[in-house]
């Protein structure tokens, strides 16, 4: 069977466990999420990201928000696999290894926008489940057709013995700041968590095994949130000019969504569920920077930002009769956020660096393992 429960001792070197087991060989990565793992789906889907976004890897925009890589893609550079094209991109995909249905602005549960109303995505979990129904249904179909696209899709078998990994969560906390007192945000908080189980629940029924959870990040150290701020009250700010209060949102989320990947152990019998501590990797660069080579973690590459003239990442703007240019930095690999909302390609891989090797996870397992379930406690 190719899931297997750990029955074999463990000796932990250094947090994480190494086994006496072999790796996984993941044949493919399924990916749910939003900005912080789209590789073009929202691209794809409306406007293409403009130049300098990719800059600093893919020497052209690569619909990603960022300057280079993302987490996901250190993830399929360390399993080996290629990087994974987006479900809704129609040109130049390959999904033989796997389909990433993550688009920027989604949410875990439906928000009551219009369509990319404050950077929301009308691709919510529960679309990117749909999506996801239908291309394995389709790839089963044409798979079986052995046509000329067989070449480009998985094999239909290898469904089960994928990696479905999950990064989404910042933006239903996001767009709760702006409509939602904390009070009823914290109340809000335990049907989101549910209804990312209800997604995971039917990936299961549909044959997924093995699971790898990111949590959210510490949504308080966007520069985003903090650019604005001017005279906060005491405490309002953390020790890093974070925004102390919405972190702590951030954590309770985690909290519960912890909680809940422990409950679906127990619930789904057959599948191996590791809950990776995303947090603790972003708030410990965040809180640590001049050690690991980085500038002011609230300071932006791309964009321009002085004198309370705001210019976003690649957009031209006249005030004044002065054009303004968001440019890049003339540093990338030193900064932590890359344009005031994601981090830059050498965060995302020093983030990366840090949860790979299992150390921030539940259990404490590296990637490479996450096909092995939990042992009984």
């Amino acid at each position: 069977m190719w899931f297997l429960k750990i029955v074999v001792a463990v000796v932990s070197v250094g947090g994480v466990a190494v086994m006496g087991l072999p790796p996984c060989e993941f044949p493919a990565i399924y990916n749910f999420g939003d900005s912080n793992s789209d590789t073009g789906g929202i691209s794809a889907a409306f406007e293409p990201v403009r130049a300098p976004y990719g800059e600093n890897y893919f020497r052209k925009p690569a619909g990603r928000v960022c300057d280079g890589r993302l987490v996901i893609d250190f993830i399929a550079e360390h399993l080996r696999l290629p990087y994974l094209s987006a479900y809704l991109n129609s040109i130049g995909t390959n999904f033989r290894n796997g389909a990433n249905f993550a688009t920027g602005g989604s949410t875990i549960r439906r928000q009551n926008e219009t369509i990319f109303e404050n950077g929301i995505s009308p691709f919510s979990l529960d679309i990117q489940i749909v999506h996801f129904d239908q291309f394995k249904s389709r790839t089963r179909d044409l798979y079986n057709q052995e046509n000329s696209e067989r070449a480009k899709l998985p094999k239909p078998e290898e469904f089960s013995k994928a990696l479905y990994t999950f990064d989404i969560g910042q933006n239903d906390l996001a767009a709760g700041f702006r409509k939602l007192s904390d009070e009823q945000l914290r109340a809000a908080i335990p049907d989101i968590i549910n209804q990312f189980a209800s997604a995971v629940q039917h990936l299961y029924e549909q044959g997924a095994r093995a699971f790898w959870v990111h949590n959210t990040g510490p949504i308080g150290c966007l520069p985003v949130a903090t650019l604005y701020i001017r005279n906060p009250q005491p405490g309002f700010l953390d020790q890093y000019g974070c925004i102390r209060g919405q972190n702590e949102m951030a954590m309770e989320f985690n909290r519960q969504l912890k909680d809940k990947v422990n409950k679906l152990r127990t619930q789904l019998p057959n599948a191996a569920l590791t809950y990776v501590d995303v947090y603790s990797a972003k708030y410990g660069l965040i809180s640590n920077t001049k050690n690991q080579g980085f500038t002011d973690p609230l300071k932006i590459c791309c964009g321009y930002h002085q004198n309370y003239v705001n210019v976003w990442c690649g957009q031209k703007v006249s005030i004044n009769g002065t054009q303004f240019y968001g440019a890049s930095c003339a540093a990338p690999s030193t900064y932590i956020n890359w344009d005031g909302v994601h981090y830059s390609q050498a965060a995302n891989h020093h983030i990366a660096d840090r949860i790979l090797n299992g150390s921030l996870s539940e259990p404490p397992i590296p990637i490479t393992h996450a096909c092995y379930k939990h042992p009984e406690k």
